[in-house]
């Protein structure tokens, strides 16, 4: 009754191959981009900009790329946030060097200097894979912190080692520097993020999709049928690199600001992005989005709950994130490993039937 199929035919390749071949799923997602793009900037503030809406499309970003690394060809990768300082180091010289150029370009080319970085690091996975290839990339991790932190060419020769974004416009609208709108920033990330979205979805569809699907299930199965190993992992490695880049590019610029890479990149940045991944779904789009929004505004609920309606003192519901997340990632891993994204598949499978018993 409140979700149906029955009816819904297609009669060309076009319709049948399309992203969203169900109208009730495209009229849905219309829908929801309407109101991201046409309403919500109007009715945003900075709170909810900082707190929640700028967090969770930079780190749905991330998520993506990552998916399509772990979820998708089953790399284990525990380099996220030492990537995303790629991608921001990177946005941040060419920002200097280049001051004419667009901000749009500037996080593209952020994100193609990040996906060269992640082939580079991504060849230990040609002979490694599983834990080995998780501690190849934990070391990646640590070393480009050191390398950011330690090279003073990447910060610019700054007294500080800190990094600060230049005020950049878009069409004569501020989206870096102090003078920024939180509806410009929103904006300008929202069209990043939809974009990926787009992008991933197509590729985790096509052809290279499963590619990297065969390499994930039985790496030596997919050999023997002609996938070959070397091509899908670097190329899952620097998709996956690129979209990290970007949304590293965009948690320096639009969201930040100012940043040091120990503390803005550091493993715990890698390990929240995981725990995004793992929450939300492996091998999921929508687990992406799903994980980070989960991630995003619980910290944000716990607040307001515990510290403003309880009286609890913030560090102890500080405390109290970390156990809660980690008890969730413990029943997601036994009772749902595929997380959030088939929650909502079962639930979908049951509105397709109510009223009707499964």
């Amino acid at each position: 009754m409140f979700y149906r199929e029955a009816g819904d035919f297609s009669t060309t390749y076009p319709e049948d191959s399309q992203t969203f071949p169900i109208k009730f799923d495209r009229y849905r997602y219309y829908v929801v981009l309407a109101f991201a793009f046409l309403v919500v900037p109007f009715i945003i503030n900075d709170y909810w900009a900082n707190a929640i809406l700028l967090p969770f499309l930079i780190y749905a970003i991330a998520a993506i790329g990552l998916n399509i690394l772990t979820g998708y060809c089953g790399q284990v990768s525990l380099g996220t946030g030492g990537f995303m300082a790629v991608g921001a180091y990177s946005c941040y010289k060419f920002m200097t060097a280049f001051p004419d150029l667009s901000m749009f370009i500037n996080v593209l080319l952020a994100g193609v200097v990040t996906a060269a970085v992640g082939v580079l690091f991504g060849l230990p996975s040609l002979r490694i894979k599983g834990f080995y290839l998780a501690v190849a990339t934990l070391a990646a991790q640590f070393f480009l912190v050191w390398l950011f932190n330690r090279v003073p060419w990447f910060y610019n020769y700054s007294a500080s080692g800190q990094i600060n974004a230049p005020e950049r416009t878009v069409l004569g609208v501020a989206v870096t520097g102090p003078n920024t709108s939180a509806w410009a920033a929103y904006l300008f990330c929202l069209v990043f993020c939809v974009a990926s979205a787009i992008v991933a979805r197509n590729l985790t569809r096509g052809s290279i999709g499963r590619k990297w699907m065969a390499i994930r299930d039985m790496d030596i199965a997919a050999e023997i049928i002609g996938v070959n190993p070397m091509k899908a992992k670097l190329t899952a490695f620097a998709i996956s690199s690129f979209f990290v880049g970007i949304s590293g590019a965009l948690f320096f610029a639009l969201y930040l600001g100012a940043v040091e890479v120990g503390e803005a990149f550091s493993i715990q940045k890698s390990f929240l992005i995981l725990f995004m991944v793992i929450i939300g779904g492996l091998g999921s789009i929508f687990g992406s989005f799903a994980g980070a929004a989960f991630l995003v505004v619980l910290p944000v609920a716990m607040k307001i709950v515990g510290a403003d309606m309880l009286g609890m003192p913030t560090d102890i519901v500080a405390h109290l994130q970390l156990v809660v997340v980690g008890a969730l990632i413990i029943v997601f891993l036994i009772l749902e490993p595929h997380g959030i994204a088939q929650l909502w598949r079962l639930a979908k499978e049951k509105l397709r039937l109510w009223p009707f018993p499964h």
